[in-house]
């Protein structure tokens, strides 16, 4: 089951290059006993980070039908030529599920490289070869992502280790610290454990972050998303291609989705929501709280293509009689709303849309000045089910960062913003 790192990528420090090994050569080598007799093959190497996160600490031996498992202060060296045990008390092997694999759980496994906002392939992981308590002892290093791990690859067990050493000196190396890296575990059967760290991931610009996800497969999309919190989830799923948000949605429990699409704005919720089995739909709906769920359901009463298709439901509107000074105590009371907030909506008594403010005037109007005074020119607002050609026409033409949403009495219900528009025009 792919794993994802979430990565950086800082410097690696110059270490002896006979203190350097890699996974490619560990590989295939054959182990002896302390008598010089062959006992079988290396076929993996083992973490287990819940007691050291660097360390490795074993090594699994292919010996007959079964492997073997021999733990760290049971070798004596590891060499080009074979590993050498000082200990032959050895025990079969056993899966254990706070154990990581390095070659069945990293080799070819996804990377996100943070600073490089791609996805990446580890080819081989490098190791650090110490001695201690009388034997050698690998710390893992870093993993390694560029050309000269692949060749490495390609040409282990066809020519010598020394010679593809010698080949690889004129390619840049390409590798990311382990210290930087996190396991997302996607397979919920396998339980390997490591100390989560997000935050590079959630510090990622969502559009970013979205470029990688879209070259993710199914179940590690899903690992991103159960990973990060909410809000950060809507906005990378705002930004995630269409054709694939129905899809993630429906690979999440029902109470993270409905988490999800509570941060988000409820038309784009109502969008995802469309698409998403009808069944799977009510249960994520079901989980919502009552205020979102509502807002989310009312605009399924839209069509699609329309003007209330894109509307967002919630706008700032004030009494059409109130003062700059009004205007900007409510502004403070509600913090929350004032996000991604381009003007202020003034209304009659029965809501009905009376004219709108952009939020920069304020800035520079005396207190008591009416917002009458400071309202648009010309007056612009479309019904909910003016057709979408039309709004981005509106856009175009007025340079509008947003407009007005009313019903078929002239009620304000909600505004489209320019982001909406350029979005409707990007995925088109």
């Amino acid at each position: 089951m792919p794993q994802i790192l979430e990565t950086a990528s800082p410097a690696t420090p110059l270490i002896a290059t006979e203190d350097v090994v890699y996974l490619t050569e560990l590989l295939g080598l054959k182990v002896y006993d302390l008598k010089g007799r062959h006992i079988g093959t290396l076929r993996d190497a083992a973490l287990v980070p819940l007691v050291d996160p660097v360390r490795v600490d074993r090594f699994l031996v292919g010996a007959g039908p079964g492997w073997l498992s021999i733990r760290y202060d049971q070798v004596k060296s590891i060499t080009r030529s074979g590993i050498h045990l000082k200990d032959e008390r050895l025990t079969p092997y056993h899966s254990d599920e706070y154990m990581l694999r390095i070659a069945r759980d990293l080799l070819d496994q996804q990377v996100i490289d943070a600073h490089g906002r791609k996805v990446v392939r580890v080819n081989d992981v490098t190791f650090i070869r110490e001695h201690q308590g009388g034997g050698d002892v690998l710390q893992i290093l870093e993993i390694d992502i560029g050309i000269r791990s692949i060749v490495r690859r390609v040409l282990a067990g066809i020519v010598s280790p020394a010679l593809i050493r010698t080949l690889q000196e004129r390619i840049p190396p390409s590798s990311i610290r382990w210290e930087f890296c996190n396991i997302l575990e996607t397979d919920p059967q396998r339980r390997v454990r490591l100390n989560l760290n997000t935050k590079l991931i959630e510090d990622m610009h969502p559009a970013d972050l979205a470029d990688i996800v879209e070259h993710l497969g199914h179940e590690d999309r899903a690992a991103i998303f159960n990973a990060v919190d909410a809000e950060t989830a809507a906005e990378l799923l705002s930004e995630v291609d269409p054709d694939m948000q129905a899809g993630i949605i429906e690979s999440l429990d029902a109470d993270k989705a409905a988490d999800i699409l509570e941060e988000m704005d409820p038309s784009e919720a109502a969008d995802v929501l469309s698409e998403v089995e009808q069944e799977q739909s009510e249960q994520i709906l079901h989980e919502m709280e009552p205020e979102e769920k509502e807002e989310v359901e009312e605009m399924f009463e839209f069509r699609d293509k329309t003007a209330g298709a894109l509307m967002d439901t919630g706008y700032f509107a004030v009494p059409e009689d109130s003062t700059v000074e009004v205007a900007i105590q409510l502004l403070k009371e509600s913090e929350e709303a004032t996000e991604d907030l381009y003007s202020i909506f003034l209304c009659d008594e029965h809501n009905r849309l009376i004219g709108g403010v952009p939020l920069g005037k304020l800035l520079f109007a005396a207190g008591d000045m009416p917002l009458k005074e400071l309202a648009f020119d010309p007056h612009l607002f479309v019904q909910s089910d003016e057709k979408q050609d039309r709004v981005a026409e509106l856009f175009d033409k007025y340079n509008l960062l947003a407009l007005p949403v009313v019903d078929e009495n002239e009620e304000l219900i909600g505004v489209i913003k320019v982001d909406d528009v350029v979005t409707l025009l990007r995925h088109r």
